[in-house]
């Protein structure tokens, strides 16, 4: 027992030891020192005198968990698996049943099973419920279960769901699984190409460059690169997807950082494949990292129009630094830059409010692109042209963080049935039945008109009075009634998430695509507009 308690305490001291040996601030060396010391001393003391059995691995991944959530959400130590799991993401490549799956306490949910793919030939859905994999029960199972659906190409795994109340097995096969980064282009129309960029894995670039080669030979003569929902990956996919509308040698992004080694300056490096082409880019509130680099430059540089809502606001930098026994940590090191000079990072980590949030940026410096137009950092990317239906509020992000749409989308797949995408309609009488499920819901969110009330109502503060604190409550109940109407308000934004999770169940993510090219707002949008060259241009100068 002492042997494996000093195994795990050598652990945490190599790998501070590699952030000592990278920081270039001699005056803190002592400070790390002497923490480093306290704890060892604490785990040691702490494992081998504690009145009941301890689980030293256990307890040293909380320690390190809370210690990094005082940072920022994207500073995080990788174990053996979530090593593995970083490659697969940035490699587009892994062996499994081929679906996305959210984690929860006591099943594994299916998001998505991708077509074509294992578990879309297992007859599984979206919506079903894992509850065993093998011999093994989810809820018994400390871990990431959704591990366990993952193998060597054509072994087999037996999987126990629930589907609308009845229990059913499957049979799965694995098998290797290639996540493109380019998953559907097509033409809009006889002149406009369209490309779904959804990650910067490695096969970004080159993906995106074969689609606009193929879609030129088709006739296109302007493009959309969508990058809505895009979470980002690497940067020099962002850095080489920009260069295909770009001069060689343009200065895309500069990283700052308290470490000299990771101020740099990135450049495109490759001729381009086409820089005259005129180019919309989609963007929204799901469009991070990665995806707001390109379209950061591109906005920058003149070369796009963006079209969209304002994108996440991730202007942070990480890298992977390798520790003992295969474990890594996955740091910021430094924050980026746009051509312009901004950085569009939207939330503080390090000015946080009363209850430890992370506190919105709200004041923004003005910045001029190459052509002199104003553009602001602090807030992500903001779009040239609004999309009013891609806009988010409180009550949207209540609704897909209570699962409330989700939800609905596998009820109605299971009472509906379309034969192809093309006949598919979501009607007002669909969106009534959405509402009464919703209200039937019972789920909660804070509007933060509503908090400030109930603070001012709960507070000590009893100087107003009884009667003003009675017109106060009142006040709240108005607001809760506006929740409601707020289904109203807001028809068309959440109809939209409606349409894209329920089409999704019948006709997989290409049947989606196929539907925008004649109903969304945003594609609809930027065909006008590619379309009106005095338009496009007038934007851009």
């Amino acid at each position: 027992m002492k042997r494996l308690i000093k195994k795990q305490v050598l652990i945490p001291i190599l790998a501070l030891a590699v952030l000592i040996g990278a920081s270039s601030f001699k005056s803190d060396f002592f400070e790390i020192a002497k923490q480093i010391e306290i704890f060892t001393t604490l785990f040691k003391e702490l494992n081998m005198n504690y009145v009941d059995e301890t689980n030293p691995a256990e307890l040293m991944d909380s320690a390190i968990k809370n210690m990094l959530g005082e940072l920022d959400p994207y500073t995080q130590f990788l174990n053996e698996q979530d090593v593995e799991s970083f490659k697969i993401n940035n490699s587009g490549e892994y062996s499994g049943i081929g679906a996305l799956v959210r984690s929860y306490e006591n099943k594994l949910v299916v998001v998505e099973p991708y077509q074509g793919y294992a578990a879309d030939k297992a007859g599984l859905k979206a919506g079903d419920e894992i509850i065993k994999i093998g011999e093994t029960l989810v809820a018994d199972f400390d871990d990431n279960a959704g591990e366990l659906l993952k193998g060597a190409n054509n072994s087999t795994v037996e999987v126990t769901f629930l589907r609308q109340g009845e229990t059913k097995t499957a049979t799965i096969t694995r098998q290797g699984v290639e996540v493109d980064a380019v998953p559907f282009y097509d033409m809009i129309d006889d002149k406009t190409g369209y490309i779904v960029l959804s990650r910067f894995n490695r096969k970004a670039s080159k993906q995106t460059k074969l689609a606009m080669q193929d879609l030129k030979g088709q006739g296109a003569e302007r493009l959309v690169l969508d990058l809505r929902g895009n979470p980002g990956g690497l940067l020099s996919e962002a850095i080489n997807v920009t260069n295909l509308f770009v001069p060689k040698g343009e200065l895309i992004v500069t990283t700052r950082s308290k470490v000299k080694k990771f101020n740099q300056e990135y450049r495109t490096k490759n001729k381009p494949e086409d820089e005259e082409i005129p180019l919309v880019v989609l963007v929204d509130g799901k469009s991070a990292s990665a995806s707001e680099i390109v379209s950061g430059g591109l906005q920058d540089l003149d070369r796009a129009v963006i079209v969209g809502a304002r994108s996440f606001g991730k202007g942070l930098v990480q890298r992977p630094l390798k520790l003992t026994y295969g474990t890594q940590l996955k740091v910021t090191i430094s924050r980026y830059y746009t051509p312009s000079g901004r950085c569009i990072q939207s939330l503080d980590y390090w000015n946080r409010d009363a209850e430890g949030n992370a506190v919105r940026n709200t004041n923004f410096n003005e910045f001029t692109t190459k052509n002199g137009r104003k553009v602001w950092d602090g807030g992500g990317v903001m779009p040239d042209v609004t999309i009013e239906s891609l806009k988010t509020n409180s009550l949207i992000d209540a609704l897909e963080a209570n699962n409330i749409v989700f939800d609905f989308a596998t009820e109605y797949f299971y009472d509906h049935s379309f034969d192809s995408v093309e006949n598919f309609n979501f009607s007002d009488a669909d969106y009534a039945l959405f509402k009464s499920y919703a209200k039937e819901q019972n789920f909660s969110y804070q509007t933060k008109t509503e908090k400030l009330l109930e603070e001012s109502v709960n507070g000590d503060d009893t100087l107003l009075g009884a009667e003003v604190q009675e017109k106060y409550k009142d006040l709240l109940l108005a607001v809760n009634r506006g929740k409601i109407t707020a289904l109203d308000n807001f028809q068309k934004e959440i109809q939209k998430n409606l349409e894209d999770e329920i089409i999704t169940r019948y006709f997989y993510r290409e049947g989606l695509y196929k539907y925008y090219l004649n109903h969304d707002d945003a594609i609809l949008t930027a065909k006008e507009l590619l379309a009106d060259n005095n338009k496009y241009s007038s934007i851009l100068k």
